[in-house]
């Protein structure tokens, strides 16, 4: 008994840590991320959290880049909720290949491509499910660092901010070309074709396919056209980002021209799409990466070399939105609804435009707004200096983020005029 009892007081009297050697181990350990420091913030998303936190009743928030109805509320499409209620129940969620969902994959090729396209029939596009549009230019970027180590990519100026981001963590050289006219609040048609011809030959450049984010403006037909055959020219790469097809013209194929005249003139191309605006999956996540390649042996290759990519990120991607968009897709009811229901959101935007320019009108501005119709897309490029904007929140309780960009999504019958008459009085 006594030896136990001596055991027992052994084990309850454990040799305790002196201060010094405590405060060193804490001190080592915070060490470790002591040199982290905090992140900036999103310039976009920080927007919505000063709306947010603002208790006016008058604030109006223009720097959401998500679809709202004319009461302001997001969206769900009846479509999207008819293909949920079939999966409801009925489907497993079982994982995906790494490549996701063979269904989705071919219905996006038709969409980008083309229903009848000759290069979806002789198999030389490999494509894979991706992380909506910003999964797809990651995977891509990603993809031109491990296989052309030496190019670099030319994205516009400006562009959706992410998209550096987006090149520069895969580690791509990025250089800039000439997009936006800031005088004209259009194209720089000029410095664009210059900063192409300028560029060395096989460069890759990023371009949007329709409805630029954030200035809203796109190249006519004829001008798109010019630059595919500069491009062929100089050989150079062209990679796509497509975040809005039909959500920019309310037509699908009309959104897709770009791409094309890109495919008529012989380019092997890539492209990134993205259902998070035209089927208001946001949360969703899903989207599409294709690249167009010389054959169906060098496809098979391509793509699983992607997946490769894929694997050690994510693993595979999410099942529920790429079966949300291939049984729309898929179902020629649903997708006759889809077109309906897409075409109604462009419409609306494209209404609000015109709403916006008209009131600023009325209330006596002396300046031209013609640029808020002649853009397209969710984003006015307003022209509007930061500080004309620190004032539209300050005042007005209006934000949106610095650069001028109005979310055209945010805009409604509601408030258009409380916001043009805000908009007149810090440009005036």
């Amino acid at each position: 008994m006594a030896a136990l009892s001596r055991a027992a007081s052994c084990l309850t009297r454990r040799p305790q840590m002196q201060p010094s050697r405590l405060q060193a181990a804490r001190a080592m350990a915070s060490s470790l991320f002591g040199h982290v420091e905090p992140a900036p913030k999103d310039p976009i998303l920080g927007v919505t959290e000063a709306y947010l936190a603002d208790p006016s009743p008058d604030k109006v928030n223009v720097g959401v880049g998500a679809y709202r109805d004319d009461n302001g509320k997001p969206l769900v499409l009846d479509c999207v909720r008819e293909a949920e209620r079939r999966i409801a129940g009925n489907l497993n969620m079982e994982y995906l290949p790494m490549g996701g969902s063979v269904k989705m994959i071919e219905e996006s090729l038709k969409l980008a491509y083309g229903e009848d396209s000759e290069l979806i029939k002789d198999k030389r596009i490999a494509a894979v499910q991706a992380l909506s549009g910003t999964g797809a230019c990651r995977l891509f970027a990603d993809f031109q660092k491990r296989f052309l180590p030496d190019s670099q990519i030319y994205i516009p100026t400006p562009t959706w901010s992410n998209h550096h981001n987006i090149w520069r963590d895969a580690q791509v050289p990025q250089k800039t070309y000439t997009y936006y006219h800031p005088e004209s609040r259009g194209l720089d048609f000029a410095g664009l074709m210059n900063d192409i011809k300028n560029a060395p030959d096989g460069s890759f450049f990023m371009l949007h396919a329709c409805a630029h984010n954030p200035t809203g403006v796109d190249p006519t037909e004829e001008q798109w056209r010019e630059i595919s055959h500069q491009f062929k020219v100089k050989k150079h790469f062209p990679f796509f980002d497509m975040a809005y097809q039909g959500f920019a013209s309310g037509d699908p194929e009309r959104d897709a021209k770009a791409i094309r005249i890109f495919l008529e003139d012989g380019h092997q191309i890539g492209c990134a799409q993205s259902y998070a605006k035209n089927m208001g999956l946001y949360g969703q996540r899903v989207g599409c990466l294709s690249i167009l390649c010389d054959d169906e042996m060098q496809a098979v290759a391509v793509k699983s070399q992607l997946q490769q990519i894929a694997r050690p990120m994510y693993s595979n991607p999410p099942v529920h939105g790429a079966l949300v968009v291939s049984i729309i897709l898929n179902d020629p009811e649903l997708k006759s609804l889809w077109l309906k229901e897409v075409k109604g959101m462009a419409d609306r935007i494209i209404g609000m435009r015109t709403a916006l320019k008209e009131n600023l009108e009325k209330l006596g501005s002396s300046l031209s707004w013609e640029h808020i119709t002649n853009q397209i897309g969710m984003f006015c490029y307003s022209g509007m200096t930061p500080e004309q904007v620190d004032r539209l929140t300050n005042e007005f309780h209006i934000y949106m983020t610095r650069n001028g960009r109005i979310s055209m999504a945010g805009v409604t019958t509601g408030n258009v005029g409380y916001l043009a008459n805000a908009i007149h009085e810090v440009t005036k």
